[in-house]
């Protein structure tokens, strides 16, 4: 059972949500939070699996609220979901820990598959910001993040050759299907690499892997 708590201060969202989550057999609702502070507190008690994360919200805002949660270590992963479907909240929201990105037009399925694919460790960003986010986020990225070569980062030390490789496509936005077609490997042999670059990295999930090969100079955008 996947436990999922909702933080959005529109009354009428929340209940759209919490109505759709308890439509499903494999997830609950433990609470729903108005605001970041609430939301922070609501996650320290329950331990929630996933937090849908509204990100304009009075008070502490979902930006804030999800790096605090993420800084206490716990193992909650944060799906953003917002009306603005504008870059920078994206890069602000996964720069803060955020294991992914919906706009609240997407489809259920696609929410609910979100919420299933965050629990489980995996990437979650909207398809319409994937290429963007992907190409554009070098750019906000401070210039220090930027000026050490891959070979001298240290973050990068504890990876094989074969993992060092499979990390650069994972920042390129390549599947497990599409690294293992490309590299010729057996897609349990990847995720077995992929597990094994999370772990020796300490990134958290996939979407903080992909700010990794970024920040270390691995990938560089798209001319």
């Amino acid at each position: 059972m996947t436990t999922v708590l909702i933080a959005d201060d529109q009354p009428m969202q929340r209940l759209g949500f919490r109505m759709l989550l308890e439509s499903q057999d494999d997830m609950t609702v433990v609470g729903e939070a108005s605001n970041g502070t609430e939301a922070i507190r609501l996650v320290d008690l329950h331990r929630p699996d996933v937090v849908l994360m509204d990100i304009r919200m009075p008070g502490l805002d979902g930006i804030e609220a999800t790096r605090r949660v993420v800084a206490t270590g716990a193992r909650t992963r944060i799906l953003i979901v917002t009306t603005f479907d504008l870059d920078e909240y994206a890069y602000d929201g996964l720069r803060a820990g955020a294991s992914g990105f919906l706009v609240k037009d997407a489809q259920p399925e696609e929410l609910l598959a979100g919420i299933r694919a965050v629990a489980a460790g995996d990437a979650v960003v909207a398809p319409s910001l994937t290429r963007r986010l992907l190409d554009a986020y070098i750019h906000h990225l401070p210039p220090s993040a930027t000026t050490r070569p891959p070979e001298e980062d240290p973050r990068l030390a504890p990876l094989t050759d074969r993992e060092r490789e499979i990390l650069t496509v994972i920042g390129r936005g390549w599947s497990n299907a599409e690294i293992g077609e490309r590299l010729h490997l057996a897609e349990s042999t990847v995720k077995t690499h992929v597990g094994r670059i999370l772990a020796k990295t300490g990134t958290r999930d996939r979407v903080q892997a992909v700010i990794l090969a970024y920040d270390t100079g691995l990938v560089t955008p798209a001319p």
